[in-house]
């Protein structure tokens, strides 16, 4: 018996040091191989070109930018052109700017981070749970750290009259998606964790129109669009824009249906390369084109709210995907819908180099080709690409555990024979 608890001892520390052994290098990237190590925006686009024949893109726009200048951009389709005016849905992209929305108005003093939301709403109220409501805040919803546990998530309508109002959707959305209840509520303790939810982004559209007194879609047109001169940019779908509009595909690239959301603020954006390009007037520090945010908020947004696993990983509507230096991280957020909708945006501010990518046709594209953007200009792993690899983490470590276990049972039993 002493025999057995001394090789049980023996096989769980080696576990341990193996199970941190290949976490650490998940993490640090230690056996990651980017699909190019070309820095320079041309050579790396060439190389993006070249992976595109890969597998199947049904449409791509893409532009890199380089000390604070747009340095090259491209583009691609299975069907119908594409070009830089080209409008693409960008999915959870949205939350991005939605989220500079919303920090326009606290900016302007008409909305508080840190006050309790029902104060700002009188159209709909959180429903009643096992926590106090009055801890959920827009500081909170914009983090997603307010407790909500909706898992949303929305597959939207194939009928644009089929949305639903706002109110109807974050009381049940008719469009969650199938493994979320897609009610709206307070689950777990506000602020104890990092929950993504897509219903508070859905909470947040709200609130700015009640405060504003505008639509939503409206609201960012006036008081972010408008003075970035992003005039192809809006949440409510234009009719007027279809000849624009990117086409649609499935995985295997058959044509796929345009679909509609209640959820404008969490996954609705309607946007073109050309203009999501201009946050970059927003983000330059000496521009001089009228900015709807300051570079003070800008950067409360940027700051740590949210870590998971210890590591920080959310702002204020932001993915931190690495931290770089003197506190800083790249910045952005990514995109992910279906049908397959990949989007991505990567901004450095230490360098004011920046990568952003639209797709239709795949599920990650725009991600692997953001995060090895990232780990070529950093030497980092960004979130996301920790998320990809997660599944292949756990497969060695499953595969590797065994193998430690059967190896020591082994030098057990050779070791007991030959006694």
């Amino acid at each position: 018996m002493k025999r057995f608890l001394k090789y049980m001892v023996l096989a769980i520390a080696l576990i341990a040091v193996y199970l941190v052994v290949i976490f650490l290098s998940t993490d640090k990237g230690w056996w990651h191989t980017p699909f190019t190590q070309e820095k320079e925006p041309n050579e790396f686009i060439t190389l993006v070109e070249e992976e595109l024949q890969n597998e199947f893109v049904g449409t791509m726009a893409i532009g890199v930018f380089k000390d604070g200048k747009l340095a090259i951009e491209s583009f691609h389709s299975k069907g119908g052109g594409v070009d830089r005016n080209t409008v693409f849905q960008v999915a959870s992209l949205s939350k991005f700017v939605s989220a500079i929305g919303v920090m326009h108005l606290v900016q302007q003093g008409e909305l508080d981070l840190d006050i309790p939301v029902n104060h700002y709403l009188t159209r709909w109220q959180l429903p009643e749970s096992d926590f106090d409501n009055n801890e959920v805040t827009v500081r909170r919803l914009l983090s997603h750290t307010a407790g909500l546990t909706d898992g949303l998530g929305y597959a939207g309508f194939k009928n644009i009259r089929d949305v639903q109002s706002l109110e109807a959707s974050l009381t049940k959305a008719k469009d969650a998606d199938p493994d979320s209840d897609g009610i709206t509520k307070v689950g777990v303790l506000p602020g104890s964790e990092w929950r993504y939810s897509g219903g508070g982004f859905t909470l947040l559209q709200l609130i700015v129109e009640e405060v504003s007194g505008q639509t939503f879609d409206a609201y960012m047109k006036t008081r972010i669009f408008e003075p970035l001169q992003m005039k192809s940019s809006f949440y409510q779908w234009d009719d007027t824009f279809r000849v624009r509009l990117s086409d649609f595909y499935h995985l295997d690239g058959s044509k796929a249906s345009h679909l509609y959301y209640t959820s404008q603020a969490a996954t609705s954006l309607y946007t073109t390369l050309a203009d999501l390009e201009k946050l970059f007037y927003l983000f330059e520090k000496e521009n001089s084109t009228q900015k709807p945010l300051t570079r003070e908020f800008l950067e409360m947004m940027w700051e740590v709210e949210a870590k998971t696993l210890g590591a920080p990983i959310y702002g204020l509507g932001t993915f931190l995907y690495a931290e770089i230096e003197n506190g800083a991280f790249v910045v952005g957020h990514d995109g992910k819908n279906n049908p397959p909708i990949n989007t991505a945006f990567r901004y450095n501010p230490m360098s004011n180099n920046g990568i952003i990518i639209l797709t239709t046709g795949s599920t990650d594209f725009a991600t692997r080709i953001a995060s090895d953007w990232v780990f070529i200009q950093t030497g980092k792993v960004d979130a996301l690409l920790f998320a990809m690899k997660q599944g292949e983490m756990a497969r060695t470590i499953l595969i590797g555990s065994l193998f430690i276990l059967i190896l020591v049972a082994s030098i057990s039993f050779v070791r007991r024979a030959g006694k």
